[in-house]
């Protein structure tokens, strides 16, 4: 192509970003968009996904706020690849095929909803916004829903993997506008963790933010899983006073086994690593737990959608009591007692704790799959269970092998309404039955707490109970607020009220909440 330049003259005090603008201009009349998609934001999560991106033979440009840092990520991370780096969000989007697909690894909130305000005007119908953070579902539906007015399409996506999952295949959770999934499932899939198989862990979830939806449940059986884990170690410590590289080969057991997951895996490392004086690294962690409130995230919605989510909020709630180090320190010096020696046979507790673990476990997915449940019917998403299971089989954090059994149980029952009554489950629950018993009875009688192992086998006990005493609760609430109760021997939703004093009259409240 011959360009005519015209009336271009440079005074001698022009600056050095006048002349790089003018020549940035240049290029941009005559290049010829070549990237098969866009990423804004280069932190490590963002530079892992562009060179497992570029790995698997797509051109990828990129941009971020700080435009040093799209210069430092070409001159090192990406040296020798085909990653296009860009100056402005206009000189990115001016190198993206169409229909044109701009993914954003920024922080969570307020930075989303800024990107997009700059981003979208620069758009056409039919382009492609892919936020890839760890966004509350609600907002990727607003944006979904308001992107959709411009005739822009939205996919809200959960990828989990950390950065490791995130440069060699990650589990990707795509929610959104429907008519985007075709122009990104290649490029997801192929980037995606792979299974035994084959099989990508990437498939389409559902629209608006069911993508972040359901990598909101993903990790919050995450923090019901580490919580389990943190008091079987916590037993074996306290109670049975094993040894670091002791427990090391007791988890390394067991992941050859039943509980075989990504999570009993790394345990069995961490406890095994000494640092460089030779001293077990997790004995020098200070012991108050951080999160960053996806956790929360899923206790507040079952408590939304009336999920009872009882072991993802104890495993919420220990990480909130982990954090007042300083005033367990003093409550200790007042409270504290000596915790009795374990008498039993060390072997056979063991065998239990691994067994109660398991059940356990069981529950933590067992109640993420409720409140994905609980979702079909609250927005009227239609979730496929299933294949949820299949792409939590790699790449994420709750990998784990019993995913394929719980696909199983959805193949074998599409309307299957809890995996306990799965019957895989439930053998395998009532098998460890008598075993968590003598755990949670051990803990209990020895001072060590087990909120987490302890409140899911309350929930057992409770789902499997025809009759709870809540009966007695709805007569408190018709005696104190008249608010009414059903009867055993009428037709369900029926409702009525007692003058229980024989002074409080026939009005009832306006509303009836069980």
């Amino acid at each position: 192509m011959r360009l005519e330049i015209r009336d271009w003259r440079l005074e001698i005090g022009d600056s050095i970003a006048n002349l790089q603008s003018l020549i940035a201009n240049l290029q941009k009349e005559t290049m010829h968009p070549q990237a098969d998609i866009g990423l804004i934001g280069l932190a490590v999560m963002g530079q892992n996904l562009v060179l497992n991106m570029d790995d698997h033979g797509f051109t990828v440009a990129v941009y971020n706020r700080t435009v040093e840092k799209v210069d430092q990520f070409l001159a090192n991370e990406a040296k020798g690849t085909k990653v296009i780096g860009a100056h402005s969000l206009e000189e990115l989007v001016s190198h993206l095929k169409r229909p044109r697909r701009v993914m954003l690894m920024v922080k969570a909130g307020a930075p989303v909803d800024a990107t997009i305000a700059q981003l979208a005007p620069l758009l056409e119908p039919g382009d492609i916004i892919i936020d890839g953070g760890n966004s509350h579902y609600p907002d990727s539906t607003r944006r979904a829903q308001e992107l959709a007015a411009q005739g822009l399409l939205f996919i809200g996506t959960g990828v989990s993997g950390g950065e490791e999952g995130a440069r060699f295949g990650p589990s990707i959770m795509p929610g959104g506008h429907p008519d985007a999934w075709p122009h990104v499932k290649p490029i997801f899939q192929g980037i995606a963790a792979k299974v035994a198989d084959g099989s990508p862990c990437c498939d389409w979830v559902g629209e608006e933010g069911a993508g972040h939806f359901v990598k909101m449940v993903h990790n919050g059986i995450e923090y019901g899983d580490m919580q389990l884990i943190g008091e079987a170690y916590d037993l074996m410590r306290t109670a049975l006073g094993l040894s670091n590289d002791e427990m090391s080969a007791v988890f390394t057991d067991w992941n050859k086994g039943e509980l075989d997951s990504y999570l009993i895996e790394i345990t069995a490392d961490i406890l095994a690593y000494k640092d460089e004086h030779g001293r077990a690294l997790v004995d020098l962690i200070l012991d108050a737990a951080g999160q960053k409130g996806t956790g929360k995230w899923t206790a507040v919605t079952a408590l939304d959608t009336g999920v009872p989510l009882t072991l993802i909020a104890e495993a919420v709630f220990a990480r909130a009591l982990s954090a007042l180090k300083e005033e367990r320190v003093a409550a200790a010096k007042v409270l504290g007692s000596p915790i009795p020696p374990f008498t039993g046979d060390k072997a056979a507790f063991i065998e239990d704790l691994r067994q109660a673990l398991f059940a356990a476990k069981i529950i933590s997915y067992t109640q993420g799959y409720m409140l994905m449940r609980a979702a079909t019917i609250e927005f009227g998403w239609q979730l496929a269970y299933g294949n949820i299971a299949l792409m939590w089989r790699g790449g994420c954090i709750i990998r784990a092998a019993f995913l394929d059994d719980i696909k199983a149980a959805f193949d074998a029952n599409p309307d299957l309404i809890n995996l306990l009554l799965a019957p895989f489950f439930q053998a395998k629950v009532q098998a460890a039955e008598k075993a968590w018993r003598r755990v949670v009875s051990t803990a209990v009688s020895l001072g060590i707490p087990v909120p987490a192992l302890s409140s899911a086998l309350a929930f057992y006990d409770g789902y499997r109970r025809e009759r709870l005493p809540a009966n007695l609760l709805q007569a408190q609430r018709d005696y104190f607020g008249a608010h009414t109760y059903e009867r055993t021997d009428q037709p369900r939703g029926q409702f009525f009220h007692t003058n229980w004093t024989g002074q409080g009259g026939d009005v009832t409240a306006s509303s009836y909440n069980a």
